[in-house]
C-alpha cells in the first residue's frame, strides 16, 4: 500500500513534524519551498534525505497515493 503523510505544524515550539521525519526511514521527504524560502531555510540546511519540494510534486505524491493521511 502506498501512504503519503502529510506533516502541518509550525517550524518552532514542536517536535511533532521532526519526529515524522525520523519515522520515514529511507522513503522521499519533501519539504514545502515556500515555507522553506519564508523562514531563510537552504537545501543545505535539510535534514539528510530531505528535499525542497513543490505544490506540483504533493500534486503528483496525493495522485499516486492510495492512502493520505494528515497530521
Amino acid at each position: 500500500m502506498n501512504y503519503l503523510f502529510i506533516l502541518n505544524d509550525p517550524p518552532y515550539g514542536t517536535e511533532r513534524s521532526y519526529n515524522g521525519m525520523r519515522l520515514a526511514c529511507g522513503i522521499p521527504v519533501g519539504a514545502c519551498g515556500s515555507c522553506l524560502d519564508a523562514r531563510g531555510i537552504t537545501d543545505t540546511e535539510l535534514m539528510e534525505g530531505g528535499h525542497r519540494s513543490s505544490m506540483e510534486e504533493l500534486t503528483a505524491w496525493t495522485r499516486e497515493a492510495e492512502k493520505v493521511l494528515v497530521f
